[in-house]
């Protein structure tokens, strides 16, 4: 599908918290992403999520936690969705259009944060669909590139065409004029599925427990004095990737306490 609509001439907010959307990319019936303005006053880190969404038909706002899939640096807010055919907002989202107004509450938070985690050699991003969201911000990020020598993008979709946000903006990092010569030698990508036949199939689970992805890389197990993860997807690979983490030796860390790994609590989808 990849169907892109073109930059709209902005509208003036009329709602509270209101942003307008600039532009909109459907990748295939389930997937689409979109940019809107971004209020001046807005500061985030990259890797943060913030409250979006529309006005009900009752008169109050429909809001949802969604990841900023830009960078801090950015003069627009990015954002990837699933289309959710009898989810509240997600039902609504999905048909929005460039030149229509969100509301975003500005108040960025979240665990996803290199604050959080200890200095270290490899950073591996560990993420089942739209879970890339928050990786598509750090990736562009040029502090990410400073501090790891390696940087490891584990992205798992059911389908091939489902890779495809992800897959694009990871191809284009060496081209990026900002970070392109950070990125270089460093990036390493391992995309599978778990339904279609591709080349590589299988859980990232599965592909860490069983040492197939160090093989395939040619990079070490994983080992707390050196590695650090990143950890965005379903409550049930959260709690499956934390154990394994943990059984190498990794520790969760925060904000306020910097560790070996960081995991998003607040990723639906």
């Amino acid at each position: 599908m990849n169907e892109h609509m073109p930059t709209a001439a902005k509208a003036t907010p009329t709602l509270p918290d209101a942003q307008t959307v600039t532009s909109v990319t459907h990748y295939t019936d389930r997937l689409f992403a979109f940019r809107c303005t971004r209020p001046r006053s807005l500061r985030f880190r990259s890797g943060e999520f913030v409250m979006i969404g529309l006005m009900g038909e009752n008169g109050k706002p429909l809001l949802r936690a969604y990841s900023i899939a830009s960078p801090s640096w950015d003069d627009e807010l990015e954002f990837y969705s699933i289309k959710v055919p009898d989810g509240p907002l997600p039902s609504r989202l999905q048909h929005i259009r460039p030149g229509e107004q969100i509301i975003l509450r500005p108040k960025p938070v979240g665990t996803l944060v290199l604050d959080a985690l200890l200095p270290g050699k490899r950073l591996w991003m560990l993420a089942t669909g739209t879970g890339i969201a928050p990786f598509a911000a750090l990736l562009r990020d040029p502090e990410t590139w400073e501090k790891f020598e390696q940087v490891i993008v584990m992205h798992t979709c059911r389908e091939t065409e489902e890779l495809t946000y992800g897959r694009d903006l990871i191809t284009a990092l060496p081209e990026d004029p900002l970070i392109g010569e950070l990125v270089e030698g460093k990036l390493h990508y391992y995309p599978t599925t778990t339904r279609a036949p591709t080349p590589q199939m299988g859980r990232i689970t599965d592909n860490i427990a069983t040492g197939k992805v160090f093989a395939d890389l040619g990079i070490p197990p994983l080992d707390p004095a050196t590695d650090r993860a990143m950890v965005c997807g379903s409550l049930a690979f959260n709690l499956d990737v934390k154990a394994i983490l943990e059984g190498a030796g990794l520790r969760e860390g925060a904000n306020s306490e910097p560790a070996e790994y960081v995991v998003e609590k607040a990723f639906v989808g």
